[in-house]
């Protein structure tokens, strides 16, 4: 899988587990959306944003739009990669982009990417910090 060029991605790794699957022992396309939310977190932690803070210091970037598409089904035991990056940072929204992929032979099952909104506690839209737009920034200066 050739990884974004222009921008900073993070990368993580994991087994299906089996309750994650369907009768068929394929993932249940619910789930790659955990998936994309486990990378998110992993991406941030990574470029030391880690969003647990965030929300500690009264603000939270609120799902505003999701949209996946589905390539292949990824199976019970596959160990799977998923490649998350932002795509674009705005005073008040970023925009993740995602790639899940089978970990062994590069197989591309998922692509997709989530709009977020930042929002202050009591839910009025508000400017993501200055401080936290740069740890989040794709390419930072």
């Amino acid at each position: 899988m050739p990884a974004p060029t222009d921008r900073r991605f993070h990368e993580i790794t994991f087994y299906v587990r089996y309750f994650e699957t369907d009768a068929m022992r394929i993932v249940h396309h619910a789930n790659y959306l955990a998936y994309c939310e486990e990378g998110r977190s992993a991406y941030s932690r990574a470029m030391g944003a880690n969003y647990a803070d965030f929300e500690k210091s009264g603000f939270f970037l609120a799902v505003s739009e999701v949209n996946l598409r589905y390539l292949s089904p990824a199976v019970y035991g596959q160990q799977i990669t998923v490649r998350v990056w932002v795509e674009e940072i705005k005073s008040r929204r970023i925009v993740f982009g995602y790639e899940i992929f089978n970990a062994i032979d590069g197989t591309l099952h998922v692509t997709g990417v989530t709009r977020h909104i930042c929002i202050t506690q009591d839910g009025k839209v508000t400017r993501i910090p200055e401080d936290w737009m740069a740890k989040w920034a794709p390419n930072p200066e």
